[in-house]
């Protein structure tokens, strides 16, 4: 339960050496970079960036029309300003030769997108509604001819009188023609531009009717996709001549270590990697770089002065999803316990304990299997569902049914003090190992002896007011905890002893009565199983009022549904607020720092390429 920090590397490297290695350490999922070096930071960083710059540019422009990046046999690794400059002018020079092709596969394009829709407009009006087309095309330059597509509902408020409007729709567009004088017909332009509709070219290649100009139209569309295949082809060729797959490989390569790695301290010929891993034995990380054909030497020395080690969890794998709990509130430090294997028993129990029935619980449980993989929280719902299984078995609760099986504990709704005094004993139960957290942190820090001194009193306290409810002579120990706690305070003080004695009584009348209303909170785990109960009374109640056997099984599904959905995620939410607000305020403070490894480059090359496999 006590984490671990993350031990401190350095590691030694060539600067050819030095791409490769920081992929390594990325693939590994084991270190964590930071810089710590009195060596001057490395001149190629501000030219790198202004080289990424220059790369965003041109991505933003021909991306679209670049192929995918492929492995690069080998230099993709390269991470000296020289090679970006390569990569850069590889691009420039290519884009030069793209940019008469890329603009011609623009224009057919926005002309591909313009005769759908006139071919649309067409298709959409009855024959003999249109004019002339091959007049339109022409018309000019004292009487002009133009064709508007607006959105749905859109239509220009006023027009000219002397403008002659034919209108037609679909379900997706609005089409307004107009013919008239120009200078009318701009003004009208301009009205429909802050419709935001746009001007629809009329090709003066159109025949007058419209059949023949649907026939031209599909005429256009095969000469467009002939010439869009030619030019295709064409930026192929241009792609290998330049190698620009490899080129793209090694220019992600070059972003990604600008981006994700930290400054590295480096020399003309060496590069000084520093950090963090979380492989506390030292021998993977050391055999991994042994195994991945580069250059380096590594070494584990102590940390340095006034750095701050991330924390390592360390949870076996079916305690590892509750870490999300403590993670809501920070990360454990060195010197904290990590709650998560606690939790990983806590939160189920009083999730199954609220929300106790054997076939809902099997649904979570299925749901989580079938789920986890994809949403990784889901992961939750299994130990959650199956602890809502067990206590269906003991209320006896089947899909909100509570007369299939026999109940092996009760039905909470008959019995509901007994179900209340459980949850209040789960509650003290909690508390009272969040104390002996709070302990056992005190040891581990070296400050086990000022906790006898003082918490341990309130400790006494505490526990005998939980023992007076049964035997009432315990009452007399929780006085004694108190004259414990005041007078260890007092003691432990090296100066104002009295002061300090006075301000132990407030701090234990408020500890003791947050305590106290902490165990009372827990009463809430009994209230939402008798609510559940409730609940699936309320659902066999309203099916048992019909006589169809088809209506009573649809209450029972709309019924279960609705508890599923709404009913578990109330549930949750009061379990992981009882863990938060109840057990972690007693010993967590979440003073630690996360353990962030390096991420990974987003295109890695097969095995087969990599250097040194």
């Amino acid at each position: 339960m006590r984490p671990r920090p993350a031990i401190w590397f350095e590691l030694l490297t060539s600067r050819e050496d030095l791409g490769g290695v920081l992929e390594s350490l990325a693939a590994s999922g084991m270190v964590e970079l930071e810089t710590y070096s009195d060596i001057s930071q490395p001149e190629w960083l501000p030219e790198m960036q202004e080289l990424l710059d220059q790369f965003r540019t041109l991505s933003e422009r021909y991306q679209p029309y670049w192929p995918e990046p492929a492995p690069a046999s080998d230099h993709y690794r390269q991470t000296d300003s020289e090679t970006g400059r390569k990569i850069i002018d590889s691009l420039k020079a290519w884009a030069a030769m793209a940019e008469p092709l890329v603009k011609e596969l623009q224009a057919l394009a926005a002309e591909s997108e313009s005769l759908h829709l006139l071919r649309l407009w067409i298709s959409n009006v009855p024959e003999g509604g249109l004019p002339d087309l091959a007049f339109l095309g022409r018309a000019g330059p004292v009487i002009g001819a133009r064709l508007y597509v607006l959105a749905p509902g859109q239509w220009p408020a006023s027009v000219s009188p002397t403008l002659m409007l034919h209108k037609s729709q679909t379900p997706e567009n609005n089409f307004l023609l107009a013919l008239g004088p120009d200078a009318q017909i701009e003004l009208l332009t301009q009205s429909i531009h802050g419709l935001k509709g746009r001007v629809l070219p009329l090709p003066d290649w159109l025949p007058g009717g419209a059949a023949e100009a649907l026939e031209a139209i599909e005429s256009r569309f095969r000469t467009i996709g002939e010439r869009n295949e030619s030019l295709t082809r064409e930026l192929g060729q241009l792609c290998e001549d330049y190698a620009l797959p490899t080129v793209l490989t090694q220019m992600k390569f070059l972003t990604w270590v600008v981006e994700q790695v930290p400054q590295l301290a480096m020399t003309e010929h060496f590069a000084w990697v520093t950090g963090w891993t979380n492989d506390l034995d030292q021998q993977t990380l050391r055999a991994l770089l042994e195994d991945c054909g580069h250059n380096c030497l590594i070494r584990f020395p102590p940390a340095p002065a006034r750095s701050q080690s991330p924390i390592i969890q360390r949870n076996l794998a079916w305690a590892r999803p509750f870490e999300l709990f403590p993670r809501l509130m920070g990360t454990p430090s060195a010197g904290e316990a990590d709650p998560s294997p606690l939790v990983a028993v806590i939160a189920p129990l009083m999730f199954g304990f609220m929300f106790g029935d054997l076939g809902q619980g099997g649904v979570l449980l299925l749901a989580g299997l079938l789920l986890h993989k994809r949403y990784p929280t889901l992961r939750l719902l299994i130990p959650g569902g199956l602890m809502a299984m067990v206590f269906g078995v003991l209320f006896g609760s089947v899909f909100a049914n509570e007369q299939l099986i026999p109940a092996l504990w009760l039905h909470p709704i008959e019995a509901p003090l007994p179900v209340l005094t459980v949850s209040l004993a789960m509650g003290a139960s909690v508390l009272c190992l969040g104390l002996a957290l709070d302990a056992l942190q005190a040891h581990w820090n070296g400050r086990a002896v000022l906790w006898w001194q003082t918490r341990a009193g309130l400790t006494l306290s505490y526990v005998s007011a939980l023992a007076a409810l049964q035997w009432t002579g315990m009452i007399w120990l929780c006085f004694a905890g108190f004259v414990w706690f005041v007078i260890g305070h007092g003691l432990a003080a090296e100066t104002d002893k009295l002061q300090q004695a006075g301000s132990a009584i407030a701090e234990f009348a408020e500890t003791t009565l947050q305590l106290l209303v902490n165990t009372v909170s827990f009463v809430r785990v009994g209230a939402f199983a008798l609510a559940h109960s409730g609940l699936s009374m309320a659902i066999a109640g309203i099916a048992e009022a019909f006589e169809s056997m088809s209506a009573t099984l649809l209450v029972f599904v709309i019924g279960n549904l609705f508890v599923l959905t709404l009913e578990a995620l109330v549930v949750g939410i009061q379990a992981t607020r009882l863990v938060l607000f109840e057990f972690f305020i007693r010993f967590l403070r979440a003073e630690g720092r996360a353990f962030h490894p390096l991420v990974p480059p987003e295109h890695l090359p097969d095995k087969d390429n990599r250097r040194g496999s």
